[in-house]
């Protein structure tokens, strides 16, 4: 079952959804989601330095990119084909029966910009800040700015309680990132 907007702001309300800091409701929910905003701190990959990017060799992911953040004011001019990570302002906090789900803001999809590849769900009992991997697959640059509304968050309520939630999970390797971490894929 989807939340609606009614049902987040009970969420909300009673603490079982947890967003810091607190959103303003009035322009950032929706019928069934809510907007949060971009951070200003990206990850962005050095492609030039390497000639791929190798999954078993965590030295070299390591190396791969390098974190940035931009001033209060300033943009961040995504490239056409390239490819970033970024966060929001926002951290948020599941319950073990509810997960997030990240969506893209359709005036942005229309400028060419996409917010996710394939990690799209926040599982039951993260905690943390929402990670985007962003990707502009216009032809033009797009430039983009902290604070502006950049994804939309959708909860959905499970059958029951998650037995073994994020937080409690030896493999929950993003656990509390307040910043874009790098893919740690070389540790599974």
């Amino acid at each position: 079952m989807i939340l609606s907007d009614r049902d987040i702001k009970k969420y909300l309300s009673s603490g079982k959804i947890k967003i810091s800091p607190k959103p303003n409701l009035s322009e950032a929910l929706g019928s069934c989601s809510i907007d949060l905003r971009l951070g200003d701190t990206f990850r962005i990959f050095e492609h030039s330095r390497f000639p791929f990017i190798d999954t078993a060799n965590p030295t070299l992911s390591k190396d791969l990119t390098t974190l940035i953040t931009i001033k209060k004011g300033e943009s961040f001019v995504l490239q056409p084909g390239d490819f970033v990570l970024a966060t929001t302002i926002e951290s948020i906090t599941l319950p073990k029966n509810l997960l997030a789900r990240l969506e893209g803001r359709s005036s942005l999809g229309r400028l060419g910009i996409v917010v996710h590849s394939t990690a799209s769900i926040f599982e039951p009992g993260y905690s943390g800040k929402v990670v985007m991997e962003m990707g502009n697959m216009a032809r033009i640059p797009v430039a983009l700015y902290s604070g502006m509304r950049v994804c939309a968050l959708t909860f959905e309520e499970l059958t029951s309680s998650s037995d073994v939630p994020y937080n409690l999970k030896k493999s929950a390797k993003y656990m509390n990132q307040d910043s874009p971490v790098a893919s740690k894929i070389s540790s599974d």
